[in-house]
């Protein structure tokens, strides 16, 4: 897994293009003062024994609290490595990350999954605006 975090004073999309036939209509979102994980999820982290599902959220809470908000969106987004996991397990991975930081009381947003999306990103000029991890 790779994600590159953000911390966005404004993070909003609109969808543009649907990739997967299969997915519910989506819409535009507005979203403030908000960590931004933009989720590669590689076919290894899908695998029984992987440790990427807990170390995403760990991080996400670690970004989280260093901005002392609680607020995160998770975006997937395929274009940080060449391996991709299959679009079923990877959505299922969000899914229960998202679940899993509500649990620890955050709110947690999902851009619309199977989207192509026009995004509006307003970010800070600090070290800790814009944070890559690799699992």
């Amino acid at each position: 897994m790779r994600v590159l975090f953000w911390y966005c004073d404004q993070f909003n999309w609109v969808p543009a293009v649907k990739a997967l036939s299969d997915v519910p209509e989506a819409e535009a979102s507005d979203n403030e003062n908000t960590i931004v994980a933009f989720v590669h999820v590689e076919p290894k982290d899908l695998e029984g024994g992987s440790s990427a599902e807990t170390k995403l959220v760990k991080n996400a809470k670690w970004l989280a609290r260093k901005w002392t908000i609680k607020k995160i969106v998770l975006h997937s987004f395929t274009h940080l490595g060449e391996e991709k996991a299959e679009p079923e397990g990877a959505r299922a991975l969000l899914i229960r990350t998202q679940k899993r930081l509500e649990s620890a009381g955050y709110a947690v947003t999902q851009t619309p999954y199977g989207y192509f999306l026009d995004l509006y990103i307003e970010a800070k000029g600090h070290p800790l605006a814009r944070v890559f991890k690799e699992f």
